[in-house]
């Protein structure tokens, strides 16, 4: 059996770094934690996507400081749960997923788990390897334990009542499948955001239902995605983990510099010393963008490797703060002459004609540099022969003409 750490210091770290809430109490954990018993510490993954962002990253990094600690990480792909849909941070009724959907996102979650975990040490499960064999009478007596109140009681739910959307009675199923999850795996802790609240204690209800200690439950907060709102792959706005090094780099670099601490504390284990310094650096008036390359380099590092890191950083360096071309960029081919607004759309730049017309009337495409101004503008033959860099936002590609056989 893995030896068991307690050093005190490393647990207080584990206890407040990213952690929002402790249930019951952060007291009893740490009792537990230094107690010397080997703790079965479980996480639940929904694969509603093919890829795990860095909101998901927040608890697998507390994993990470568990399984350092000695302690038996329990990882569960959702796939029972991810078909049902958890409705804890919508607005609206979640859509029901089609198996082959859950099943195909989910191929690569170990691998990608694997970028932070030590997958070899990890104990790996599919909920739908219990869930799915439950009769009615099971889940009736497990529905028995709550409420219609202590369900419609939760804010998100209250709120679409009073707003009068429709809640359906699946969505009452979600919390009694995560809770019977814990039950299942006999767990310890649990950890989830903020947001799952509800469904975290409804494992400590079921426990003592079935006799068994009730869990602690460590909640994380949430972080925002490259758009400032809450990170979401619904939304796109996500710094996948499986992203490649550039484009991850580019990312970090193209969030709100309001988001760089709460990145440095969640999304990294760069020690806090360090990132208390990067605080009062900033308190100084120090440019954030200097800050923000740090955090940049931290991340990728993490996924990839530091030469990644540097190698990306000097290619974002040479395309948006040095105003060069970088060597990789995408190129694209065309037959003949044709208009900007054409290639806009097929180079995927814009999605539409109407957008074009916005982001060209915005002064927001360029060509080799300079910003293109009349809405018709087709491009020359000479122009793709010698080829040109058509440029919307921080993305661009390389136009020229397709040579003849």
């Amino acid at each position: 059996m893995t030896k068991v750490i307690t050093d005190e210091k490393m647990i207080d770290e584990l206890l407040t770094r990213s952690v929002a809430e402790i249930l019951p109490a952060k007291e009893e954990l740490k009792k537990k934690l230094m107690s010397g018993k080997q703790l079965r510490i479980k996480l639940g993954i929904d694969p509603t996507s093919p890829n795990l962002h860095m909101g998901r990253s927040i608890p697998l990094l507390k994993l990470q400081d568990f399984q350092k600690l000695g302690h038996q990480i329990v990882l569960i792909i959702g796939n029972a749960t991810g078909v049902v849909g958890d409705t804890s941070d919508k607005d609206s009724e979640r859509p029901m997923l089609e198996q082959e959907t859950i099943d195909s996102n989910f191929k690569t979650y170990a691998e990608q788990a694997g970028k932070i975990l030590d997958m070899d040490k990890v104990e790996l499960h599919k909920n739908g390897d219990w869930l799915n064999k439950l009769t009615y009478r099971e889940i009736g007596e497990h529905a028995s334990v709550f409420s219609v109140a202590d369900f419609i009681a939760r804010d998100n739910i209250r709120r679409r009542l009073d707003e009068g959307k429709r809640v359906s009675l699946r969505e009452v199923l979600y919390p009694l499948m995560q809770g019977y999850d814990s039950v299942a795996i006999e767990a310890d802790v649990e950890l989830g955001g903020t947001d799952q609240k509800f469904n975290l204690l409804a494992g400590r209800d079921l426990q003592r239902e079935f006799n068994q200690e009730p869990q602690s439950v460590l909640m994380n907060g949430i972080i925002n995605g490259i758009d400032g709102r809450k990170m979401s792959s619904s939304w796109g706005n996500t710094i996948n983990l499986m992203d490649e090094p550039k484009e991850m780099y580019g990312k970090v670099m193209s969030m709100s510099d309001d988001s760089i601490m709460e990145y440095f504390v969640y999304c990294t284990r760069v020690p806090m010393e360090q990132v208390g310094e990067y605080q009062n650096q900033l308190s100084s008036g120090i440019n954030p963008k200097e800050i923000k390359m740090a955090l940049a380099r931290s991340v990728v590092s993490m996924y990839h490797s530091e030469s990644d890191a540097l190698e990306s950083e000097k290619n974002w360096q040479t395309q948006f703060s040095d105003g060069g071309i970088p060597d990789d960029v995408p190129e694209h081919l065309v037959e003949s002459p044709a208009e900007i607004m054409d290639l806009l759309k097929e180079t995927g730049l814009v999605k539409s004609g109407g957008e074009a017309r916005r982001k060209i009337d915005e002064g927001a495409v360029q060509m080799d540099g300079k910003k293109i101004k009349e809405i018709k503008l087709k491009v020359t033959r000479e122009q793709l022969e010698k080829g040109f860099i058509l440029k919307l936002g921080r993305k661009m590609f390389r136009i020229k003409g397709k040579k003849k056989d």
